[in-house]
């Protein structure tokens, strides 16, 4: 399957990729990791400059802020985005691309009113609250309890893995509405103002010296039964919807991303010394680079059919599925080769011929979380095998 631009489609890149080059300049590099209240604002600073631009939302409907781009010009928006190293979503990235989108599709009038052109402004942060330290991939054992009382919810429980919630305005949080019924059916989605009353975040260091991921705890959190989005016990299917939009062209630029990484392997196999030549005159590791790099493309191709899919129905595909779990499998084989090319230098962080080894170990150990971030692999095989191979369901 191929997908041709056209003429106005490099119309689009032409004036896309000049206007990149001019905001990038002026935007400045990033802040220290570890800086996040100066991570927020550059994140913020960025998010408002697309979107004053008109880049905001490309997909999204125009009656709800975005660019309502067709097919042709969110993948040369994709791919010329990647191409400059334009800033990552960061701390926008679950505003931007699942809690919106989840909102447009089944959010109140209100909800998106208020919210949608918060998010695409940058004005407001969202994290996500769903898994929880019993409730990770079989994520409808959960059990933070929301219990009716007038027109509020009072919410009680734990949350975990919940990226950048130290400097969230807002939450996508899965309750549990109604403890008599099936797991699956009493499941609510509820929107948390992360300023509320009984919310305490707590970040968690891990391998690669960051906090990004935090707990969440929660003791009788007040949120309004406005803030539910659509019907009281349906979250589970609302979640779905979520999930979806995680898993399907949320990953988009990662994988053009995957392209650059490979090349930049090649160049430093090409003037890493190895025996009398260089370590690129190995053809084992050539033939090793050249499947990842095929495969990198057939995954692109994978990538189009999902955005097709949801261009033509509106929804993300289950197809998602799919290209999440061979992103991450990918992502982490080329992470291995980058570092075993590397080689020593890479246990004490040296640069080499302007390669910083250090760097690579860092993606190496960020991409170990890949199989299990967003749902696990074998989450996505078998959403893979019931919804786009109409397989049963395993008992």
């Amino acid at each position: 399957m191929t997908f041709l631009a056209s003429e106005a489609d490099e119309a689009f890149r032409d004036e896309l990729r000049g206007w990149l080059a001019e905001a990038l300049v002026e935007q400045g590099a990033p802040p220290s990791e570890h800086d996040w209240a100066a991570r927020r604002a550059y994140d913020a600073s960025w998010q408002r400059r697309l979107f004053d631009a008109g880049y905001a939302g490309m997909g999204w409907p125009v009656e709800f802020g975005g660019r309502g781009a067709s097919l042709g010009e969110q993948l040369v928006y994709l791919e010329e985005y990647a191409r400059a190293g334009a800033p990552p979503p960061g701390t926008m990235f679950v505003g931007t691309r699942h809690a919106g989108p989840t909102l447009i599709a089944e959010g109140s009038d209100g909800q998106q009113g208020f919210h949608l052109p918060r998010i695409l402004r940058g004005e407001d942060v969202w994290c996500q609250g769903f898994s929880e330290p019993e409730a990770g991939s079989d994520l409808a054992s959960l059990r933070t309890r929301a219990i009716r009382d007038g027109d509020d919810f009072v919410v009680t429980g734990h949350k975990i893995w919940s990226t950048r919630a130290q400097v969230a305005d807002f939450c996508e949080l899965l309750v549990r509405t109604d403890s008599r019924a099936s797991k699956h059916a009493g499941i609510s989605w509820l929107i948390l103002d992360m300023r509320s009353p009984g919310v305490e975040v707590r970040p968690l260091r891990t391998i690669d010296d960051d906090n990004h991921f935090c707990e969440i705890h929660l003791d009788e959190v007040r949120v309004p039964a406005a803030n539910l989005v659509g019907a009281e016990n349906d979250g589970w299917r609302v979640t779905n919807v979520t999930l979806r939009f995680e898993r399907g062209t949320a990953f988009a630029s990662h994988i053009v991303e995957l392209r650059r990484t490979l090349r930049s392997l090649v160049g430093l196999a090409r003037m890493r010394r190895s025996g009398s030549g260089t370590a690129w005159d190995d053809a084992g590791l050539r033939r090793e680079a050249g499947v990842m790099s095929a495969e990198v493309t057939a995954l692109w191709r994978m990538t189009q059919l999902s955005i097709a899919e949801s261009a033509r129905t509106g929804v993300p595909s289950a197809y998602g599925s799919a290209v999440k779990l061979r992103y991450s499998e990918l992502a982490q084989s080329i992470s291995d080769l980058f570092v075993r090319v590397a080689g020593r230098p890479a246990i004490g962080g040296e640069t080499v011929g302007g390669f910083d080894t250090g760097q690579i170990v860092h993606d190496y150990l960020w991409s170990l979380h890949t199989t299990i971030a967003a749902g696990t692999s074998q989450i996505q095989r078998n959403v893979i095998a019931e919804r786009v191979l109409g397989l049963p369901k395993g008992n």
